[in-house]
């Protein structure tokens, strides 16, 4: 996931390090991601070509680092981003992840990362109405089963939403 976060920064054009250790920490709801994230990773992409570094002068003397995204990179990410495995429609963030960059994605990519979250989310509603009819949960449990299916059904309805959203921006 972090692979696929740095390289999406990258998108919008050059950016340092430490640019992006901050903007990825704002992702992820930390201050900042890790420098023992952020900084092999850039490694690991400029060996494979996804990424491009400059140095230039920094504001006190000092060099600074820019990574620009190459065009591997590019096709590398779009390419990750096209693959949404079942653990992916599992997780939140993977999902939002992929939703945060559907502009870039094709629209039968869209339509397959919506359908695998649908999927999941139908499992498991399916999951939680078979605990309300098996298990007594109590007057707190049967509440917190409600809220949880009630938070599927919502999102069901949001997917939706944002279905009619992708398929409209398709035919701009």
């Amino acid at each position: 996931m972090n692979d696929i976060l740095l390289l999406a920064l990258l998108l919008g054009g050059r950016k340092y390090g430490y640019q992006l250790k901050r903007e990825a920490g704002w992702m992820t709801r930390q201050a900042a991601l890790h420098n023992n994230i952020v900084y092999p990773r850039l490694r690991k992409f400029l060996q494979e070509g996804w990424v491009s570094k400059r140095s230039v002068p920094g504001d006190r003397g000092q060099t600074r680092q820019q990574y620009a995204l190459t065009a591997e990179g590019r096709r590398t990410l779009m390419e990750r981003l096209s693959q949404f495995a079942d653990a992916d429609a599992a997780s939140e963030e993977a999902f939002r992840m992929r939703l945060g960059l559907i502009e870039y994605l094709k629209p039968e990519v869209r339509e397959s990362l919506f359908a695998g979250r649908e999927k999941y989310l139908q499992h498991r509603d399916e999951a939680l109405e078979s605990l309300q009819d098996k298990m007594d949960l109590g007057k707190f449990g049967r509440e917190i089963v409600r809220y949880m299916r009630k938070q599927i059904e919502m999102e069901q309805d949001w997917i939706g939403h944002l279905r009619r959203m992708a398929r409209a921006a398709s035919r701009d």
